[in-house]
């Protein structure tokens, strides 16, 4: 590896990414590796700019790799981490975690990651499962979810400009 991107976001405007953009250089920096920084700020589930631009980049080839601080920093849910981790794998792109000690360039360092991939997917069955027996324990102790019958809505609604489809007929 030469160049590399470095990947750094926090959820909320209270957050700072400084903590890990300093381990992070710091990192490619005892490794002499030559890097440009992305900072990713009051990101949501499903809008990320850097991160979106960050990828395209990597496709087209112009980073080396990608260094991140955790895997979580990455990705926000499991099937989004392998789905993009993957893609980077198979286009021969070295995809670095520095705390989770993760190195996608190797064998051993893809191994980890399933590992920690089938148990964080195996959690999450778990929860579900766990979820659902909660609800039907609920449900046979006569718990009635959703919005109780007959209740009407407080809410005055027009009535005028809807589109009524038999209102001509005879």
């Amino acid at each position: 590896m030469k160049k590399i991107a470095i990947y750094c976001r926090v959820s909320t405007r209270d957050q700072h990414p400084e903590n890990q953009r300093l381990e992070l250089v710091s990192y490619a920096q005892r490794m002499g590796l030559e890097y440009e920084v992305f900072e990713e700020t009051e990101s949501t589930r499903n809008t990320r700019p850097i991160k979106a631009g960050l990828l395209n980049r990597l496709r087209k080839k112009e980073y080396d790799g990608v260094l991140v601080w955790r895997l979580d920093r990455w990705a926000r849910s499991l099937s989004e981490m392998i789905l993009e981790v993957q893609e980077l794998v198979d286009k021969e792109i070295p995809f670095i975690s520095l705390k989770d000690n993760i190195d996608l360039s190797t064998s051993s360092g893809r191994l980890m990651f399933h590992l920690l991939s089938a148990l964080a997917e195996f959690e999450r069955a778990v929860i579900r499962e766990r979820t659902m027996l909660g609800l039907e324990r609920a449900r046979a102790q006569g718990k009635v979810f959703g919005r109780p019958k007959g209740r009407k809505d407080s809410k005055v609604r027009s009535k005028s400009g809807y589109y009524l489809r038999y209102a001509n007929r005879k």
